[in-house]
C-alpha cells in the first residue's frame, strides 16, 4: 500500500516555550522601579519636615496652638428623696442641655443668642460670646432643660435657618408631689455652667453628700476647631448619686397637709403644724406645715415658708404639756390617777398673779383623772407642789424639753426649759400647766410619744437606716437611741387620764375622737409672748396632742395652731383635725380596734 506524505510548512523560528502565567521583563529590573518609587515619596516627606521646621517654622507653632482638649461635662444623676415606701419625693427625670456647634451658629450669633433668651432661661450676653467662641465645636448653652421644651427649641431654631444647635442628656430635678413634704424635702438651684446643681434648703441640702453624684468627663483632641480622629479619646463616666429614704408616708403626709390646711383657714389661723409618729417606733410618718410651698416653685412662696416651723418655731406649748408634769407625779409615787384635789375658783399665790382655769368655777372637787379631763390649772399647780425642788425640771429634761431632736432637719430650735439657776417656785406654777416653757412641735410629739409607748422615750426620726448630714452627725432609724422617762405603771395610768380628755360626757374634746376606737388625747391653748413687747400680746397657740387605739398604741399624733382668730380651744381646733388624721392613718396601716372597754376612772369625788 502506497503511503501518502502530507507537505511540510515552514514556521518562523521561536525561543523555548514559556510557562503559562509568567510575568514579562527582568526581576532586577521591577526592584529598581520600586526603589525609586519608595525614594520619590520619602523625598516629598522630608521636603515637607524640612519646610515646616526649617524654612516656616512661624506656620508650623500656628498649627501646634491650635491644637488642644475639648472637655464635656457627662452629668451624673442626682439620688432620689424617697418616702418609706418607695414612693418619689425628689427625683431626677430626663432632661436635655442644649449645646451650640460656634463653628455654626457664629454668623448668625445675635439674632440666635436673642431667639435663645427669649425661649430658655438663659442670658443673651452670656450665650452671644459662647455661640462665638473660637477653635470650640461645643459650647453649653442651657442646662437641665425639660425635653419638650428642649426638643422643641432646637426643632424652632431649624426652621428658621439656625443650624448648629443640637441636644445632650442632661437629668432635671423634679418633685413629682409638689408641695407634699416640701417643707422636709427642700429644693435645689439652677445648675451652673459646669452642670453642677446648689442645693439651697431641706433634705437636698442636709444630705447634698449623699445625693449629689460624680460627673463624667470625655476629652477629645481638637485642631483648629475640628475634632482629631486619631488623638486623644478618653472617657470617665458619671457615678450617680444615692438614694435617700425617708420615714415619711407620703399619702399620709398628703392627707395630713390638706386636713391641716382647712383647719388653719377655717379657725383664721396664722399657721399650723401636724406631727404624726409611729408610737413603737419614733419614725415621723407626717411632719406637715401651713402654709407651706410647691417644691417645683419655690421662689413663687414667701421666704418664711420655705423651712419646717414643727421644727423651727417656738412656742409655749399650754396643756398639752399637763400630761408630761402628772406623768412625773405618778412615777414618782406622789399621786394617783383617783388622788382627791379641792379646788377653787381662784389660786393665790404669793409674789406672782393669780392662778386661774380656762372655765369660771366655784369650789370643785376633782380627782387628777378630773384635772385632766377638764384641764384645769389649778389643779395641776396644786398637784404640782408634791415634786421635790428640782423634780419637775428633771422629768422635763427627761421627756426631751429644752434640746434638739437629733433627726439632722435643718433650722431645729431647742425650745426653752429654763435652767436650774433661775427656776422658782412661781415659775414652776406656770410651767406646770405649760407656760413660761418652749417648744417645738416634734420634740413635743415625741415627749407625748413617751407615754404612749409604756414610758419609754425613744428619739425621733426622719431617715430609715441611716445617713450623714452636712455637719457631720449621722442620723437615722439605725442611731434612734430609747431610754425609759416614766414607769410603764406610770404611763398606764396617765394614759387612763387622758382617755377621759375626749369622753362627751366628761371631756373637753370629745371631737377628737375616732369611733370604734380608744383615743387618749389632751388639749392645749396657751397664751403666746411677743418679741416686739416681750410680753403676751392676746394671741394663743392652741393645739391637741394624743394616740390610739389608747390600750395599744399605733400613732401619736399632734396639732398646732398658731393664732385662731375666729374663736375656739385646743378642743374645738385641733381636736376635730386630729381626729381625721388619725382615722385616716388607722384606715391605712388596716389598725383594728382592741375590742376593749375605756377608762371609766372617777372625775370628782
Amino acid at each position: 500500500m502506497r503511503q501518502t506524505r502530507q507537505p511540510m510548512r515552514r514556521t518562523a523560528a521561536r525561543g523555548p516555550a514559556r510557562p503559562a502565567g509568567e510575568l514579562r521583563g527582568s526581576p532586577q529590573l521591577r526592584l529598581r522601579i520600586g526603589f525609586l518609587v519608595i525614594a520619590m515619596v520619602l523625598s516629598v516627606f522630608v521636603g515637607r519636615l524640612v519646610q515646616l521646621q526649617g524654612l516656616d517654622p512661624a506656620s508650623y507653632a500656628s498649627m501646634a496652638a491650635a491644637e488642644g482638649l475639648e472637655e464635656i461635662v457627662l452629668p451624673a444623676e442626682r439620688g432620689d428623696i424617697l418616702d418609706r415606701n418607695g414612693e418619689p419625693l425628689a427625683e431626677s427625670v430626663d432632661g436635655l442641655m442644649v449645646v451650640a456647634d460656634p463653628a455654626l451658629t457664629a454668623d448668625d450669633a445675635p439674632e440666635l443668642a436673642r431667639f435663645l433668651a427669649n425661649r430658655l432661661d438663659v442670658d443673651y450676653f452670656t450665650i452671644l460670646p459662647r455661640l462665638r467662641a473660637e477653635d470650640s465645636r461645643f459650647q453649653y448653652i442651657a442646662r437641665s432643660v425639660p425635653a419638650a421644651l428642649a426638643t422643641s427649641v432646637v426643632s424652632k431654631a431649624r426652621a428658621l435657618g439656625y443650624d448648629g444647635l443640637v441636644t445632650e442628656r442632661d437629668p432635671v430635678r423634679e418633685y413629682p408631689a409638689g408641695d407634699v413634704a416640701a417643707n422636709l424635702v427642700g429644693f435645689v438651684g439652677t445648675p451652673r455652667k459646669n452642670g453642677t446643681t446648689k442645693p439651697l434648703a431641706g433634705f437636698e441640702r442636709t444630705f447634698d453628700d449623699l445625693l449629689d453624684g460624680v460627673d463624667g468627663e470625655a476629652r477629645y483632641s481638637v485642631a483648629a476647631g475640628n475634632r482629631v480622629p486619631l488623638g486623644e479619646n478618653t472617657t470617665v463616666p458619671a457615678v450617680d448619686g444615692e438614694d435617700l429614704r425617708t420615714t415619711l408616708d407620703r399619702d399620709l403626709q398628703f392627707y395630713s397637709q390638706r386636713v391641716l390646711r382647712q383647719a388653719v383657714r377655717d379657725s383664721g389661723g396664722e399657721s399650723g403644724s401636724v406631727v404624726v409618729l409611729d408610737s413603737r417606733t419614733g419614725d415621723v410618718l407626717t411632719l406637715a406645715d401651713y402654709p407651706t410651698f410647691d417644691a417645683n416653685h419655690p421662689l413663687e412662696s414667701d421666704e418664711a415658708d420655705l423651712g419646717s416651723r414643727a421644727v423651727s418655731d417656738v412656742y409655749e406649748p399650754g396643756s398639752v404639756e399637763k400630761v408630761l408634769t402628772v406623768a412625773g407625779l405618778v412615777d414618782a409615787g406622789k399621786v394617783t390617777a383617783r388622788t382627791r384635789l379641792t379646788v377653787p375658783g381662784v389660786l393665790q399665790r404669793e409674789g406672782d398673779n393669780p392662778i386661774s382655769d380656762w372655765f369660771d368655777h366655784g369650789t370643785i372637787r376633782l380627782t387628777l383623772a378630773g384635772v385632766i379631763a377638764q384641764s384645769s390649772n389649778i389643779g395641776t399647780v396644786m398637784a404640782t407642789e408634791k415634786y421635790d425642788d428640782g423634780e419637775l425640771r428633771s422629768y422635763l429634761d427627761a421627756f426631751g424639753l429644752g434640746r434638739t431632736t437629733g433627726t439632722g432637719i435643718r433650722g431645729e430650735s431647742a425650745g426653752i426649759l429654763p435652767d436650774e439657776s433661775i427656776w422658782s417656785d412661781a415659775l414652776q406654777d406656770r410651767i406646770a400647766f405649760g407656760q413660761s416653757v418652749s417648744v417645738n412641735a416634734l420634740q413635743m410629739a415625741a415627749a407625748v410619744n413617751t407615754i404612749a409607748n409604756g414610758g419609754v422615750r425613744i428619739d425621733p426620726s426622719v431617715v430609715l437606716g441611716s445617713a450623714t448630714t452636712d455637719s457631720g452627725e449621722q442620723v437615722g432609724t439605725d442611731h434612734a437611741t430609747e431610754r425609759r422617762v416614766i414607769s410603764e405603771d406610770a404611763a398606764r395610768q396617765t394614759t387612763h387620764m387622758m382617755e377621759r380628755v375626749v369622753d362627751p360626757e366628761v371631756g373637753v374634746a370629745p371631737g377628737a375622737a375616732v369611733p370604734g376606737y380608744r383615743v387618749a388625747g389632751k388639749t392645749g391653748t396657751a397664751q403666746r409672748a411677743s418679741s416686739e413687747c416681750q410680753c403676751y400680746d392676746g394671741s394663743y397657740t392652741v393645739s391637741f396632742a394624743g394616740f390610739a387605739p389608747a390600750d395599744d398604741p399605733r400613732f401619736t399624733i399632734y396639732v398646732v395652731v398658731q393664732n385662731p382668730t375666729s374663736g375656739g380651744g385646743g378642743g374645738s381646733v385641733g381636736g376635730p383635725a386630729f381626729s381625721k388624721i388619725m382615722g385616716y392613718a388607722l384606715r391605712r396601716y388596716a389598725v383594728p380596734p382592741t375590742g376593749t372597754d375605756p377608762s371609766r376612772l372617777p372625775v370628782e369625788w
